[in-house]
């Protein structure tokens, strides 16, 4: 029998993974239980009247309504990162002819009394279809032991890197910032901000929920707006079970993304488009 100590080491092991990815109910340790008590940055809910007067005053929030319209929520724990990036794509492709058709969903009773050749799939990017193209498999966003620096790592969900890959293996042009210690808060907010007062690029962050206080490990999302008054920006949640839109200061935020995560920071992507 394997030395318990050594059994608690791989459950460790296990569990920082998890945390690593797009985990929302993860166990939770001491240390765990210390730095939420310790952050408690002032998060307002979109869903409240503050929340929806900063949006009203906002005069960065050209993505808003564009992503708002093509919104979904993820539908599995470690999708946070194909969730974002099927908004993002949706939101740019919105009306083009070639749009893809994820036939994966299809039951076969779904199409037994349709007419011949009638197909009932909306086109569409999808949280499934989005993974092919990107650098991880399936199975490795889910868990499977992936080789990174000669070890074998459960590496589930997005690291910011291999957020970005997948992002340019569906054909946008990106960058990827990763929130170092050399990277100023000034210059993260201009940023962001800025690209959020034009339309047709978008920004997607990569954070921490503990660092705000929130229930979780790391976690992908698109920005809607920035509010210059309260200095804050709109995170799109593509949880909303787990913690819903909310508005977080710019410093939160930025704390958020300074995190570490496997084998750097975090950070956030632009997208610039196709």
């Amino acid at each position: 029998m394997p030395p318990i100590r050594s059994l608690a080491s791989a459950a460790l092991l296990s569990v920082a993974a998890l945390l690593s990815a797009c985990a929302t109910d993860g166990a939770t340790n001491a240390a765990t239980t210390s730095a939420k008590a310790n952050a408690s940055p002032a998060l307002v809910p979109f869903a409240s009247d503050e929340g929806v007067a900063r949006l009203a005053r906002s005069r960065a929030k050209a993505d808003f309504a564009a992503l708002a319209n093509q919104f979904e929520a993820q539908y599995n724990s470690a999708f946070c990162g194909p969730t974002s990036a099927a908004i993002v794509l949706n939101t740019m492709h919105s009306r083009s002819a070639d749009l893809p058709r994820d036939r994966t969903r299809l039951r076969k009773d779904d199409v037994q009394f349709l007419p011949p050749g009638a197909d009932p799939i909306v086109p569409r990017f999808t949280q499934d279809l989005v993974i092919d193209k990107g650098p991880k498999t399936r199975a490795q966003v889910l868990g499977e032991p992936a080789d990174i620096g000669g070890k074998q790592v459960r590496d589930f969900g997005y690291q910011l890197r291999q957020f970005d890959a997948m992002l340019r293996g569906n054909g946008l042009v990106t960058r990827a910032v990763v929130v170092d210690d050399a990277l100023s808060e000034q210059t993260i907010r201009a940023d962001m901000a800025d690209n959020l007062a034009r339309s047709g690029d978008y920004v997607i962050v990569n954070y921490r929920r503990e660092a705000l206080g929130q229930k979780g490990g790391g976690h992908i999302s698109p920005l809607g707006a920035y509010d210059a008054a309260s200095d804050s920006f709109l995170v799109l949640d593509v949880n909303p079970g787990a913690a819903g839109w909310a508005w977080v200061p710019t410093a939160a935020l930025v704390k958020a993304m300074r995190t570490f995560d496997t084998v750097e920071n975090r950070g956030y992507v632009v997208v610039n488009g196709p």
